[in-house]
């Protein structure tokens, strides 16, 4: 999905998805006005239909992905 920068605050733990309950990691503001929340899984499930209603989309699904750790140094 791509990722709109917008000034939407970010999504917190309490934000969930409108479909499963689940922690929601994409938020669409629709072009009639209101929003949805989605998690990663029904935000990829339905992001053909979402991109025809949306007027933005905020994706914070990166933060699904650790950020990698430097490898540890042999110590000898």
């Amino acid at each position: 999905m791509t990722t709109v920068l917008t000034s939407a605050s970010p999504l917190t733990a309490a934000d969930r998805c409108d479909r499963c309950g689940a922690q929601a990691y994409l938020r669409v503001v629709l072009l009639s006005g209101g929003e949805l929340l989605f998690c990663a899984h029904h935000g990829r499930k339905f992001e053909p239909e979402l991109k025809k209603i949306a007027a933005e989309i905020q994706d914070e699904t990166e933060r699904l992905t650790p950020a990698s750790a430097p490898a540890p140094q042999d110590e000898r």
